[in-house]
């Protein structure tokens, strides 16, 4: 009798293996949705040093509109300060060059931190909207990792 009593009274200590298994499987399924979305967030910050790598050549671009009213020859032969474009590189971006119309192609290295991206390229393409030219951004990156413009 005395026994019944004092197991009435006792205080539970610890955690059921059910428990810990539960808290194991919610920190799984936690872990399954935060990785790929941490992977991908990653890889989308190392595209984007494409766009602070296109700034020089944007704005070439953007003087040789304002200077000459068209797109038509802004390549990287006019534009005396991109000549050597393809000598603008960075950790991820192993080239920068200005094409015909202004176009600006970034050409990523082949390496592994950028997954999906890896030697690929973005592409800035101007667009005269009046006075003023308006930029798109396209390219072979997937595009869930293209910067916005």
């Amino acid at each position: 009798m005395k026994n019944l009593q004092t197991m009435k009274h006792s205080v539970q200590k610890g955690f059921t293996l059910i428990e810990l298994m539960i808290v194991v499987a919610i920190i799984g399924i936690l872990a399954a949705v935060a990785i790929p979305a941490y992977s991908d967030y990653t890889i989308k910050a190392r595209v984007s040093e494409s766009a602070a790598m296109s700034g020089a050549a944007k704005t070439a671009v953007d003087i040789y509109f304002s200077e000459n009213g068209t797109l038509t020859g802004a390549d990287s032969n006019a534009l005396v300060n991109i000549s050597n474009a393809g000598s603008y590189q960075a950790e991820y971006v192993s080239s920068v060059t200005v094409g015909t119309g202004g176009a600006i192609t970034i050409l990523f290295r082949t390496e592994t931190k950028l997954g999906e991206a890896s030697g690929d390229n973005v592409t800035y393409t101007p667009a005269s909207n009046g006075a003023t030219l308006q930029w798109t951004v396209n390219g072979s990156v997937p595009a869930k990792y293209l910067p916005k413009t």
